[in-house]
């Protein structure tokens, strides 16, 4: 019997690439939060995570039938943020505190995310070796 990845672990095996990438996106903006014309950007999450489901986005190679297909998303999730402040005249459109709050969520469910994968595998584990 083979065992799907889909059915065992549901949406979590998707969400962990989109945060990662979400991280990276965030990560830039508030690395660049002092350059002049900076436009702040985030992850559409929905978008990315229904290309990571079907499949479309950023894949790794395989050279072996028995390696697993591993989709990160695709870099047409990325899209420019909205301003939620006046522009302060040097053209950056980044908000430092919303950079860090909307970092920190997006850590929380990443964690949030590794731990539900982690005792996912842990009863596979479990199961396999015949224990309660």
């Amino acid at each position: 019997m083979a065992l799907s990845f889909d059915k065992a672990f549901g949406v979590h095996q998707y969400t962990l690439g989109v945060r990662a990438r979400r991280a990276e996106v965030l990560a830039g903006n508030i690395a660049n939060a002092d350059t002049p014309g900076y436009k702040a950007k985030d992850v559409d999450f929905s978008q990315a995570l229904k290309d990571a489901q079907s499949g479309q986005g950023f894949g790794l190679s395989t050279t072996n039938e028995r390696h697993f297909a591993l989709n990160l998303g695709g870099s047409g999730d990325v899209k420019y943020r909205n301003p939620l402040q006046p522009d302060t005249g040097d053209g950056n459109t980044v908000d430092l505190q919303q950079e860090r709050k909307d970092f920190m969520q997006n850590s929380l469910e990443y964690q949030t995310s590794l731990e539900f994968m982690n005792s996912k595998i842990s009863g596979l584990l479990k199961a396999l070796k015949g224990e309660q």
